[in-house]
């Protein structure tokens, strides 16, 4: 069965975007940098058929410059963050956000301060509603 093709970043393309993100517009060599400062190593050709297939799904635009591409964000990174974890509710947890925060309350040691902090954003948006 050919695997799905997904709609959200795979890891890689986080990492793609992230670089995006933080520099605003950039080269294939710019983004070839930021991964090798990160320990990542990609081939050029590698880095040009991820950043393709990143425009292919809309996250990312390009304009020319002489014979090569700049690249800027299509996609807010707040937008991608939950599109993501709306992805990951539905595939992981059958759609149920209260699965999920389940889940990492059960697998994940949570700090009193994060615990407090997840408190209040529950009272947040209780009140909100």
């Amino acid at each position: 069965m050919p695997r799905r093709k997904s709609k959200t970043l795979t890891q890689v393309e986080l990492e793609f975007m992230q670089a995006i993100w933080e520099h605003g517009e950039v080269t294939t060599e710019d983004v070839l940098a930021h991964l090798a400062a990160r320990g990542r190593r990609l081939a050029d050709g590698s880095v040009r058929k991820i950043l393709s297939i990143l425009v292919a799904k809309g996250y990312v635009v390009r304009r020319p410059d002489g014979r090569a591409f700049r690249y800027k964000a299509a996609v807010a990174e707040g937008r991608a963050n939950r599109s993501m974890l709306l992805d990951l509710v539905e595939r992981a947890f059958a759609g149920s956000p209260a699965l999920m925060v389940a889940s990492l309350l059960d697998n994940t040691r949570m700090s009193k301060k994060d615990l407090a902090a997840i408190k209040r954003l529950i009272a947040e948006k209780e009140q909100g509603q």
